[in-house]
């Protein structure tokens, strides 16, 4: 089962960094305020990066490294 790391930008402009197994799936969960406390009060959230990773281990770490970048570093990324 492949695991994902993805990123999604929020109404006010902000990124909400997570991983799932569906990120799909996740990001209708945002969106109908059954995603994280983060993005409940951000709704509509717009997937904008997405990863594959081999389990949920690599999932989570780079999750938490994505998390630790500036917003500059992020922006970076997406291009």
């Amino acid at each position: 089962m492949p695991f994902f790391c993805y990123m999604v930008e929020c109404a006010d402009g902000t990124f909400y960094t997570g991983w799932s197994t569906d990120p799909e799936q996740r990001v209708k969960a945002h969106n109908t305020g059954k995603g994280a406390k983060y993005t409940k009060t951000r709704r509509p959230v717009k997937l904008i990066y997405i990863e594959e990773l081999p389990d949920k281990s690599s999932a989570l770490k780079r999750e938490r490294a994505i998390k630790g970048l500036s917003r500059k570093q992020k922006e970076k990324l997406l291009r």
